[in-house]
């Protein structure tokens, strides 16, 4: 195997979240690396000294930006990978003119986020929430499965709308493929003959929301998607649907999601808000249809750890010279949160 000269440019606190000691030494023993010491305050004036001989740095949450002037410093460089998800902040736009490859690890990120939303998918339709609430208030389902003003239904014979085919919606297919369930999309990036490769109909938004039991957020933080969804779409909604959000809160307009759940009709879970947190008094923390979590779907904990697994996993495939996962063309990044 060839040995390569690493530089863990990620503060030590976050070292310790995202690598588990297994993760640590398996990269360690294979290759040459540098760990960057202290924390984030302390890192650009490491850069020198840990970089100018490596050929892949890994960053990481709370690695500083990286300028032109500090590629310059870093005369060996081939790959950084990005052991968060979001390189926006951090790489300057002449990256890739230095023919520097990127990765991300949306992917890994993907998994924790994908399965929290089919969590929501199976509760929200099968009712949890109002259940809890009926059978804690001394009430029980009548006629079978029937609650008063809630229809309870298995992840069957339903129509999932995924807005956005990025890599949380891939993961959440694919978890998916063990239901009998219709999925549309909205993403007008994606070329048809691709989501047809995934088993998906691309639609147009207004018809996503017509058609859908369930609407699952899987769109980037962009200009062109702030409020993208607002009065037009949700008006459109099933009775009973269910709206989640998993990605981004500034895709919904809030005042309009406010107001069409002042009807009582919809249900929605929220992962995210615009901004976060929501204020004390903000009306999503009171009104019964909304589901709130605070931030939690992606890796928060233990979850965190695959990462670590994945950045060891992506500096292998670079070595072997196969795909890299997670890597990120200039022009794709353009479309990334």
């Amino acid at each position: 195997m060839v040995v390569k000269k690493i530089s863990l440019w990620i503060p030590q606190e976050i070292q310790h979240k995202v690598f588990s000691e297994k993760d640590l030494i398996t990269l360690t023993s294979a290759h040459n690396v540098r760990l960057a010491s202290g924390s984030e305050v302390e890192l650009p004036g490491q850069w020198p000294t840990l970089t100018s001989q490596a050929e892949i740095v890994v960053t990481g949450w709370d690695s500083p930006p990286i300028s032109e002037a500090m590629l310059d410093q870093a005369k060996s460089l081939q790959l950084i990978v990005h052991a968060a998800g979001s390189i926006k902040h951090l790489l300057p736009a002449g990256v890739w003119e230095r023919n520097i490859r990127v990765a991300t690890n949306n992917y890994a990120l993907g998994v924790g986020v994908a399965e929290t939303t089919l969590g929501m998918i199976i509760a929200g339709l099968k009712g949890f929430i109002p259940c809890n609430a009926l059978t804690h208030d001394g009430g029980w389902k009548s006629n079978g499965t029937s609650l008063p003003g809630f229809s309870v239904r298995e992840v069957f014979d339903v129509t999932i709308g995924l807005v956005g085919l990025g890599q949380v919606a891939r993961h959440l297919l694919g978890l998916l493929k063990g239901f009998e369930v219709a999925v549309v999309a909205y993403d007008p990036v994606i070329d048809p003959a691709e989501a047809d490769a995934m088993g998906v109909e691309l639609v147009e938004l207004n018809e996503l929301f017509a058609r859908s039991d369930v609407v699952s957020i899987h769109a980037p933080a962009l200009p062109m998607t702030r409020h993208m969804i607002g009065n037009s779409q949700l008006r459109l909604l099933k009775d009973d649907s269910i709206l989640i959000n998993t990605a981004r809160g500034n895709v919904i307009d809030d005042s309009a999601l406010i107001e069409e759940l002042k009807r009582r009709r919809i249900w929605t879970f929220l992962d995210v808000t615009d901004p976060e947190p929501p204020a004390v008094d903000h009306p999503f923390r009171s009104m019964p249809h909304v589901i709130l979590t605070p931030h939690i779907a992606g890796a928060i904990s233990n979850g965190i750890r695959r990462i670590g697994r994945n950045v060891v996993r992506q500096i292998g495939e670079f070595v072997d010279g196969s795909e890299v996962n997670g890597e990120v063309t200039a022009e794709r990044a353009i479309l990334m949160a």
